[in-house]
C-alpha cells in the first residue's frame, strides 16, 4: 500500500505573511464568535449542571503542533465515573487500523454506547457544540480553526512513522477529513485528508473547509 509522504516542496508554506494572517483569521473569528459563545456556553454549561452536576468542562492532554502536549477543553458529554480502559482499548485499535464492530456486531468508528453519553451529551456531539470551548485554544494559540483533529498521547503513540506528519501544523477545531467524511472515516482516511490539507493549506482552503464543515453539521452528518 502506497504511503502519502510530503516532499519538503509540498510541505506547508511557512511564510510569514501565511502564518501571520492565519493567525489573526483566528484571533479575529474567535472575538466576533464570542457573544454568541458566551451565551451558548452557559446554556450548555447550565443543561449539563441540572442534568449530571459537575465537571461541566471536560479537560484532556492532547498532542499538537510539534508534538508539544497541551490541555483541550470540551463540554463534558459522558456520564461520570466512567471506567475509559475500553475506550482505550478502541481507539487505539482504531489508529492501528484494526476493524471493529460495535455492541450490535456492526462496524463501529466510537466505542461509546446510549448509556455512556449524557442525553445532553448526546445534543452536544450532534450539534458540535461540545467542541465550543475550544475556542480559548485558539486564543492561547495552541489550536487554529482549521487544521488536524489534535489527538492525545495514547493515541499518537500508536502511530505509524508517516502519520507523524500531521503534526506539522497547529492542530484544528475542524479540518479537511471532519469536512469530507466526519465521524464515518478510517483512522488512515482521516490522516490521508490531514496530509493533503498540510500540502495544499492555503487561506481560501480554510475558508473552503469551514463552509464544508457548517454545510456538514446543519446536514446532521455525524459528530467532529
Amino acid at each position: 500500500m502506497d504511503l502519502v509522504i510530503l516532499s519538503e516542496a509540498r510541505r506547508l508554506p511557512s511564510h510569514t505573511f501565511y502564518a501571520v494572517a492565519k493567525r489573526v483569521i483566528d484571533v479575529v473569528l474567535c472575538l466576533l464568535a464570542l457573544p454568541f459563545a458566551l451565551v451558548v456556553g452557559l446554556l450548555c454549561a447550565a443543561a449539563i449542571y441540572l442534568e449530571s452536576g459537575r465537571p461541566v468542562l471536560f479537560i484532556q492532554p492532547r498532542v499538537g503542533q510539534g508534538g508539544r502536549i497541551f490541555d483541550m477543553y470540551k463540554f463534558r458529554s459522558l456520564r461520570l465515573g466512567l471506567d475509559d480502559a475500553e475506550h482505550r482499548r478502541f481507539m487505539r485499535a482504531f489508529v492501528r487500523g484494526e476493524q471493529l464492530s460495535n455492541e450490535r456486531g456492526r462496524r463501529a468508528h466510537k466505542p461509546f454506547t446510549d448509556t455512556q453519553v449524557t442525553r445532553v451529551g448526546r445534543v452536544l456531539r450532534k450539534t458540535s457544540l461540545d467542541e465550543l470551548p475550544q475556542l480559548i485554544n485558539i486564543l492561547r494559540g495552541q489550536m487554529s480553526w482549521v487544521g488536524p483533529r489534535p489527538n492525545v498521547p495514547w493515541e499518537v503513540a500508536e502511530y505509524h512513522l508517516w502519520h507523524h506528519e500531521r503534526l506539522e501544523v497547529l492542530p484544528g477545531l475542524t479540518g479537511l477529513a471532519q469536512a469530507r467524511g466526519r465521524s464515518g472515516l478510517t483512522f488512515e482516511a482521516i490522516v490521508r485528508y490531514d496530509l493533503e490539507y498540510v500540502a495544499r493549506a492555503s487561506l481560501a482552503l480554510d475558508l473552503k473547509i469551514m463552509y464544508w464543515t457548517v454545510r456538514s453539521i446543519v446536514l446532521r452528518d455525524g459528530a467532529l
